[in-house]
Formats: C-alpha cells, sequence, structure tokens
C-alpha cells in the first residue's frame, strides 16, 4: 500500500505505532484515531506490548479487533524480557490464532525501566536476534525490528549496537523500525554504518509528531534519544497557544519527512500516540491523499 505525494508523485510507505489502552476513554480514543488513520492506506499498523508481557490481553485485543474489524495488516509488538520461551511461545500461538502473521520483535526493557541491566530469563531467549529466529522458524510470519540511529542507551559504542543490528537482520527480519530522532544527519550517518556493516535490510525512520515538547523531552532523556535546541525555538511561546503549536509541530515532522525524502527515503512509521488530528495534519502537508479526498474527487 502507498499514498502518493502531490510534490513530484513520488510514492509514499507509511505504517503508524499505536497503543494498547488503559481504560474506557482510552479505548473510545484509540478506535476514533484508529478510524480516522485507516484513511490514508498505511502499509501495516502496530500496537505496542508492555514489558514483561504487562499488557498481552490488551494487546491481543486490540490486535484482533483491528485485524478482524479494520482490514488493517497488524503487526503485534513481541518481547522477550522476564518470560521463558514457552511464555514467548504461548504469546505468539494466541497471535496465530488471531490471524496475526506480522510481528514487532523487541527485547524488551527490563521491568525495573530503561536503564536497569538486562538480564535473560533463566529459560528465555538470550537476546532479540534468537526471539527472531524463533518466529521464522514458523514460516509465516513477516517480523520487524527495532534500531537506533542515536544508539541504544545499553549499547557500549556504535559498533556494538550496529553489530547487534545485523545479528537481527541476519536472523531473518524484513525490516527495522527506527528509535524517533529530528536530526536526519544523524539518521543517515547510521544509514552508512549500516550499509558497510552489510546490513541490508530497510531501516525505516520512526517519526515522532511533537504532541508535548516538554513530556517528549522527558522521554528522549530515559531511551537516549536527543531533542535539538531548534525544537525550543520552534516551539517559544506557544504553550497557551494549542492551534499555533499543532500547526509548528505538524510542519516540524513534515519538514523532517520532506528532507528524508530528498535524501532518497520513501517510507515512514509515524508514532501515533494514539491521535489522530496531528498526524494527518502531517500527512496532508506532504501532500498525501487519503480514501476521504480521493471520493470526493471522485464524486466532483
Amino acid at each position: 500500500m502507498a499514498s502518493k505525494a502531490e510534490n513530484g508523485g513520488r510514492d509514499v510507505r507509511i505504517s503508524f505505532e499505536f497503543f494498547p489502552p488503559k481504560s474506557d476513554e482510552m479505548e473510545a480514543q484509540l478506535w476514533e484515531t484508529v478510524g480516522e488513520l485507516a484513511d490514508w492506506n498505511p502499509r501495516f499498523v502496530t500496537v505496542t506490548y508492555g514489558a514483561g508481557g504487562s499488557t498481552k490481553e490488551p494487546t491481543l485485543s486490540a490486535v484482533t479487533r483491528m485485524i478482524s474489524e479494520t482490514g488493517l495488516k497488524t503487526a503485534a509488538h513481541l518481547t522477550c524480557v522476564d518470560a521463558s520461551t514457552d511464555d514467548v511461545r504461548a504469546v505468539v500461538e494466541e497471535y496465530r490464532a488471531a490471524g496475526v502473521r506480522r510481528i514487532v520483535a523487541l527485547r524488551g526493557d527490563p521491568a525495573a525501566g530503561i536503564g536497569a541491566a538486562y538480564v535473560p530469563h533463566p529459560t528465555g531467549f538470550s537476546d532479540t536476534a534468537d526471539l527472531v529466529r524463533m518466529l521464522m522458524a514458523y514460516g509465516d510470519f513477516d517480523v520487524s525490528v527495532s534500531a537506533y540511529p542515536e544508539k541504544h542507551p545499553e549499547s557500549p559504542d556504535f559498533n556494538a549496537d550496529i553489530d547487534t543490528l545485523k545479528r537481527k537482520a541476519d536472523a531473518g527480519a524484513a525490516r527495522a523500525l527506527t528509535q524517533f530522532f529530528f536530526d536526519n544527519d544523524v539518521y543517515e550517518r547510521y544509514l552508512e554504518q549500516a550499509r558497510a556493516a552489510g546490513i541490508g535490510i530497510p531501516i525505516v525512520p520512526g517519526i515522532m509528531p511533537i504532541q508535548n515538547l516538554t513530556q517528549l523531552k522527558r522521554f528522549a532523556r530515559r531511551c537516549g534519544a536527543s531533542v535539538p535546541a531548534f525544537l525550543d525555538d520552534r516551539f517559544a511561546g506557544l504553550d497557551d497557544k494549542p492551534e499555533e503549536r499543532a500547526a509548528v509541530a505538524a510542519d516540524v515532522a513534515a519538514e523532517q519527512i520532506e528532507d528524508l525524502m530528498r535524501r532518497g527515503l520513501d517510507e515512514f512509521h509515524l508514532y501515533t500516540m494514539n491521535r489522530a488530528p496531528l498526524v494527518s495534519a502531517v500527512l496532508d502537508r506532504l501532500g498525501l491523499r487519503n480514501r476521504s479526498d480521493r471520493r470526493a474527487g471522485a464524486a466532483a
């Protein structure tokens, strides 16, 4: 699936990430968001999974409903941290029974939180590459993995980080979805390092439209991502101006994607935070047309 941008008519492939709801109100917001963003014809969507399986049931419920009611190609996140191989296989079997054929395979953050030392479960998978190999043995899974343009917080250096990605690719992963970043030069250098290391799978840029800059900074510090100073300048004075702030946020994300497109990229993974308006505004600025636009054009 692809949407075509009016700027040069290039095909642009997009995918979205959602997270499972924790309340009735959040559930209603999720499904409203899914309904609106489905019109953008994403290549696939993903649903996150809490550390140690803490959101297993909500994730399974959300994924099952997306597949059965929306027809969206839906990838379920799967982690192996703090879980035995039998526990992980049981989750995989539940996913398969629900019709899931796409998995985002992740090690997962330790229950103690980001930054805590990772210790494999005594009877669990040693790392994500080990998990990918298990999934590939089924023969019918499309597997995505993660990548970190500014390196994973636990990696001692970039060479170790690239080696981790290579092992995941060699195990059979079809693509890598990156942690969000805001400096495209950082991504391009990372991509060059990966290609030099013999990693040939697509490394899809993860794009985070900024819903709240202050909250984003706190999250970025925890996961090792940087927030460039220019963003403070772009959002200065807009704390009490929600409409102007949303417009700037859409501009920033669209400009980042446009620059990546000029560098030859045509596939992007958007972190939606389960909110549709800002994501739709970004895609609209890119000149993409959703199904509603096409229907309106056909009726004109």
